[in-house]
Protein backbone atom coordinates (compact mmCIF):
# COMPACT_ATOMS: atom_id res chain seq x y z
CA UNK A 1 0.00 0.00 0.00
CA UNK A 2 0.90 3.16 -0.78
CA UNK A 3 1.89 5.82 2.41
CA UNK A 4 -0.85 7.60 3.23
CA UNK A 5 -3.27 8.56 5.48
CA UNK A 6 -6.10 10.08 4.26
CA UNK A 7 -8.04 9.95 1.27
CA UNK A 8 -10.85 13.22 0.29
CA UNK A 9 -13.12 12.59 -1.99
CA UNK A 10 -14.79 14.83 -4.16
CA UNK A 11 -18.87 14.08 -4.77
CA UNK A 12 -20.61 15.15 -8.01
CA UNK A 13 -18.27 13.32 -10.78
CA UNK A 14 -16.45 11.31 -8.61
CA UNK A 15 -18.97 9.11 -6.41
CA UNK A 16 -22.36 9.79 -8.89
CA UNK A 17 -22.74 10.36 -12.08
CA UNK A 18 -24.22 13.64 -11.12
CA UNK A 19 -23.01 16.21 -13.43
CA UNK A 20 -24.05 14.25 -16.32
CA UNK A 21 -27.92 13.95 -14.91
CA UNK A 22 -27.85 17.42 -14.11
CA UNK A 23 -25.96 18.90 -17.83
CA UNK A 24 -28.78 16.51 -19.30
CA UNK A 25 -31.25 19.34 -17.39
CA UNK A 26 -29.69 21.99 -18.52
CA UNK A 27 -29.69 20.48 -22.62
CA UNK A 28 -33.66 20.20 -22.71
CA UNK A 29 -33.93 24.07 -20.63
CA UNK A 30 -31.54 25.14 -23.68
CA UNK A 31 -33.20 23.46 -26.37
CA UNK A 32 -37.02 24.37 -24.25
CA UNK A 33 -35.68 28.16 -24.08
CA UNK A 34 -32.81 28.53 -27.42
CA UNK A 35 -30.00 28.95 -24.57
CA UNK A 36 -26.67 29.01 -27.14
CA UNK A 37 -23.89 27.34 -26.29
CA UNK A 38 -24.82 25.36 -23.07
CA UNK A 39 -22.34 23.27 -22.61
CA UNK A 40 -19.10 25.51 -22.33
CA UNK A 41 -20.20 27.38 -19.19
CA UNK A 42 -21.77 24.64 -17.91
CA UNK A 43 -18.20 22.47 -17.68
CA UNK A 44 -16.90 26.35 -16.25
CA UNK A 45 -19.10 25.71 -13.05
CA UNK A 46 -18.14 22.08 -12.71
CA UNK A 47 -16.82 21.70 -9.49
CA UNK A 48 -17.96 25.49 -7.84
CA UNK A 49 -20.71 26.60 -5.45
CA UNK A 50 -24.11 27.36 -6.30
CA UNK A 51 -22.74 31.31 -6.34
CA UNK A 52 -20.13 31.06 -8.31
CA UNK A 53 -22.15 28.88 -10.91
CA UNK A 54 -25.00 31.61 -11.04
CA UNK A 55 -22.05 34.28 -11.62
CA UNK A 56 -20.33 32.42 -14.63
CA UNK A 57 -23.52 31.84 -15.46
CA UNK A 58 -24.62 35.64 -15.52
CA UNK A 59 -21.11 36.70 -16.88
CA UNK A 60 -21.84 34.38 -20.14
CA UNK A 61 -25.22 35.57 -21.18
CA UNK A 62 -25.96 38.56 -19.39
CA UNK A 63 -27.31 40.88 -16.95
CA UNK A 64 -31.26 39.72 -18.26
CA UNK A 65 -30.36 36.46 -18.38
CA UNK A 66 -32.90 34.58 -16.00
CA UNK A 67 -30.73 32.22 -14.11
CA UNK A 68 -32.67 31.38 -11.01
CA UNK A 69 -36.04 30.76 -12.89
CA UNK A 70 -33.84 28.14 -14.92
CA UNK A 71 -31.93 26.83 -12.15
CA UNK A 72 -35.29 26.79 -10.11
CA UNK A 73 -36.62 24.79 -13.28
CA UNK A 74 -33.44 21.90 -13.74
CA UNK A 75 -33.11 21.43 -10.14
CA UNK A 76 -37.36 20.72 -10.20
CA UNK A 77 -36.20 17.88 -13.13
CA UNK A 78 -33.15 17.05 -11.76
CA UNK A 79 -34.92 15.65 -8.32
CA UNK A 80 -37.83 14.37 -9.95
CA UNK A 81 -35.58 11.68 -11.79
CA UNK A 82 -33.17 11.26 -8.89
CA UNK A 83 -33.97 11.97 -5.60
CA UNK A 84 -34.78 8.31 -3.56
CA UNK A 85 -31.74 6.56 -4.23
CA UNK A 86 -31.67 6.50 -7.88
CA UNK A 87 -28.95 8.77 -8.60
CA UNK A 88 -26.34 6.31 -10.27
CA UNK A 89 -23.31 6.12 -8.37
CA UNK A 90 -19.97 5.73 -10.14
CA UNK A 91 -17.85 2.14 -10.62
CA UNK A 92 -15.47 0.91 -8.13
CA UNK A 93 -17.12 3.54 -4.76
CA UNK A 94 -18.32 0.67 -2.73
CA UNK A 95 -15.36 -1.01 -3.24
CA UNK A 96 -12.59 1.96 -2.61
CA UNK A 97 -14.56 3.05 0.27
CA UNK A 98 -15.04 -0.50 2.12
CA UNK A 99 -10.83 -1.27 1.76
CA UNK A 100 -9.78 2.44 2.88
CA UNK A 101 -12.40 2.10 6.39
CA UNK A 102 -10.99 -1.55 6.83
CA UNK A 103 -7.26 -0.23 6.71
CA UNK A 104 -8.12 2.48 9.00
CA UNK A 105 -7.64 5.33 6.47
CA UNK A 106 -9.18 8.84 7.43
CA UNK A 107 -11.92 9.09 4.83
CA UNK A 108 -13.23 12.22 4.21
CA UNK A 109 -15.86 14.29 1.00
CA UNK A 110 -15.19 18.04 0.07
CA UNK A 111 -18.22 18.54 -2.31
CA UNK A 112 -19.02 22.32 -3.67
CA UNK A 113 -23.07 21.31 -3.52
CA UNK A 114 -24.51 22.51 -0.41
CA UNK A 115 -24.56 20.43 2.58
CA UNK A 116 -28.26 18.98 3.00
CA UNK A 117 -28.08 17.70 -0.79
CA UNK A 118 -24.59 16.30 -0.06
CA UNK A 119 -26.37 14.06 3.16
CA UNK A 120 -28.85 13.50 1.58
CA UNK A 121 -27.42 11.61 -1.70
CA UNK A 122 -25.01 9.75 1.01
CA UNK A 123 -27.79 8.38 3.00
CA UNK A 124 -29.93 7.38 -0.31
CA UNK A 125 -27.26 5.83 -1.43
CA UNK A 126 -26.79 3.71 2.16
CA UNK A 127 -22.28 5.12 2.21
CA UNK A 128 -22.92 8.11 4.45
CA UNK A 129 -21.53 5.83 7.28
CA UNK A 130 -18.03 5.65 5.58
CA UNK A 131 -17.10 9.05 5.66
CA UNK A 132 -15.73 10.29 8.95
CA UNK A 133 -16.51 14.12 7.85
CA UNK A 134 -18.24 15.65 5.21
CA UNK A 135 -17.35 19.39 4.03
CA UNK A 136 -19.46 21.40 1.90
CA UNK A 137 -19.75 24.52 -0.21
CA UNK A 138 -21.60 26.18 2.35
CA UNK A 139 -18.92 25.74 5.03
CA UNK A 140 -15.72 28.06 3.52
CA UNK A 141 -15.68 31.09 1.61
CA UNK A 142 -14.34 30.14 -1.00
CA UNK A 143 -14.64 27.52 -3.65
CA UNK A 144 -12.96 25.58 -5.42
CA UNK A 145 -10.42 26.46 -7.50
CA UNK A 146 -9.48 27.85 -4.21
CA UNK A 147 -7.99 25.00 -1.48
CA UNK A 148 -10.29 25.89 1.45
CA UNK A 149 -12.32 22.87 1.18
CA UNK A 150 -9.34 20.75 1.33
CA UNK A 151 -7.76 22.20 3.37
CA UNK A 152 -10.59 22.13 6.08
CA UNK A 153 -11.42 18.58 5.35
CA UNK A 154 -8.20 17.66 6.15
CA UNK A 155 -8.19 19.71 9.32
CA UNK A 156 -11.67 17.82 10.35
CA UNK A 157 -10.04 14.57 10.37
CA UNK A 158 -6.72 15.65 11.74
CA UNK A 159 -4.55 14.76 8.60
CA UNK A 160 -1.85 17.08 7.07
CA UNK A 161 -2.89 18.17 3.45
CA UNK A 162 0.81 16.54 2.35
CA UNK A 163 -0.74 12.78 3.76
CA UNK A 164 -3.83 13.08 1.74
CA UNK A 165 -4.73 12.04 -1.82
CA UNK A 166 -7.62 14.08 -3.32
CA UNK A 167 -9.71 12.40 -5.48
CA UNK A 168 -11.24 15.25 -8.31
CA UNK A 169 -12.44 14.64 -11.49
CA UNK A 170 -13.09 18.49 -12.55
CA UNK A 171 -10.11 21.27 -13.06
CA UNK A 172 -11.15 23.38 -10.56
CA UNK A 173 -11.00 20.28 -7.83
CA UNK A 174 -7.92 19.69 -9.16
CA UNK A 175 -6.36 23.07 -9.11
CA UNK A 176 -7.86 23.11 -5.49
CA UNK A 177 -5.95 20.10 -4.04
CA UNK A 178 -2.84 20.89 -5.71
CA UNK A 179 -3.11 24.23 -4.12
CA UNK A 180 -3.96 22.88 -0.98
CA UNK A 181 -0.75 20.24 -1.69
CA UNK A 182 -2.82 17.72 -1.39
CA UNK A 183 -1.53 14.60 -4.14
CA UNK A 184 -4.46 14.77 -6.52
CA UNK A 185 -5.66 11.97 -8.33
CA UNK A 186 -7.77 13.51 -11.39
CA UNK A 187 -10.50 10.38 -12.48
CA UNK A 188 -12.12 12.17 -15.48
CA UNK A 189 -15.97 12.51 -16.05
CA UNK A 190 -17.02 15.07 -18.31
CA UNK A 191 -13.68 16.62 -18.90
CA UNK A 192 -10.71 14.76 -20.48
CA UNK A 193 -7.21 15.76 -18.68
CA UNK A 194 -5.08 18.33 -20.41
CA UNK A 195 -2.05 19.00 -20.02
CA UNK A 196 -2.44 21.24 -17.03
CA UNK A 197 -4.19 18.43 -15.48
CA UNK A 198 -1.69 16.01 -16.31
CA UNK A 199 0.81 18.52 -14.42
CA UNK A 200 -0.88 19.17 -11.47
CA UNK A 201 -2.28 15.41 -11.12
CA UNK A 202 0.02 12.91 -9.28
CA UNK A 203 -1.56 10.57 -12.00
CA UNK A 204 -5.01 10.91 -14.25
CA UNK A 205 -7.02 7.56 -14.18
CA UNK A 206 -9.80 5.83 -15.73
CA UNK A 207 -12.24 5.04 -12.63
CA UNK A 208 -12.33 4.43 -9.07
CA UNK A 209 -11.23 0.73 -9.76
CA UNK A 210 -8.12 2.18 -11.09
CA UNK A 211 -7.78 4.23 -8.10
CA UNK A 212 -7.69 1.49 -5.46
CA UNK A 213 -5.33 -0.20 -7.14
CA UNK A 214 -2.97 2.69 -8.05
CA UNK A 215 -3.35 2.70 -3.67
CA UNK A 216 -2.37 -1.03 -3.04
Amino acid sequence: MRDFDAVVFDMDGVIFDSERAVLECWLELADKYAIPNIMEPYLACTGTTMARTREIMMETYGPDFPYDEYAAEASVMFHERYDGGRLPMKRGVREILEYLKSHGKRIALASSTRRQTVINQLRDAKILDYFDEVVTGDMVERSKPEPDIFLLACEKVGVAPTRAFAIEDSYNGIRAAHSGKLRPIMVPDLRPADAEMKELAEVVLEDLEAVLAYLL
